[in-house]
């Protein structure tokens, strides 16, 4: 049976990824704030899950031992580098033989050939200011952590959601091992 861990696993695409490897035969190990817990109750005699910021870097450490893959969301929440800090230990304490799939937002690019309307760029920008201001979310942190990760010598493969009832993926792609993903649907 393969291992593998979900970080921000109490969330709807975390609990939609649980969902999915354990209808696949998967042991699962989740990741996720303590207050967000009771969330996983429908699998908890299911999977092991680990409490804890997914930033702390102990935590992620205890969770991605002896696993074969580790699916990270990455959420711009607080103002602490949520996410960065989060992206960082994952790829610190993953197996190196480990595929990395890390899922970030929609404003995330890597090449800079993604089309946005003006108006949206400009939505997306007050948005980030008022979170910042209300000390809610940090946009910047989740465009830093996919930095990080381009940059790694790591495999691994990024998926931004676009926030609708579908979920759409674009696929970037590092070393001879290439997962395409078209598009996960999340119920």
């Amino acid at each position: 049976m393969k291992k593998i861990c979900i970080v921000g696993a109490s969330g709807k695409l975390g609990r939609y990824m649980v969902q999915h490897a354990l209808d696949r035969g998967y042991e699962v190990v989740g990741v996720c704030r303590e207050k967000s817990v009771s969330k996983l109750d429908r699998f908890k005699d299911r999977i092991t899950i680990i409490p804890g910021a997914t930033n702390n870097r102990e935590v992620i450490k205890k969770a991605v031992q002896d696993c074969e893959a580790v699916l990270t969301v990455l959420v711009p929440w607080g103002v602490h580098q949520y996410s960065s800090g989060t992206a960082q230990a994952v790829m610190d304490f993953a197996s190196p033989d480990a595929r990395l799939i890390f899922s970030c937002g929609w404003h995330i690019t890597r090449d800079g050939k993604d089309k946005y309307s003006r108006s949206f760029k400009i939505f997306v920008k007050i948005f980030s200011i008022i979170g910042r201001l209300f000390r809610a979310v940090e946009i910047d942190d989740q465009i830093e952590a996919c930095r990080r990760i381009f940059a790694s010598n790591t495999r691994w493969t990024v998926v931004r959601a676009v926030i609708s009832k579908r979920v759409r993926a674009r696929d970037y792609r590092y070393g001879a091992d290439m997962w395409t993903i078209q598009s996960l649907k999340v119920t």
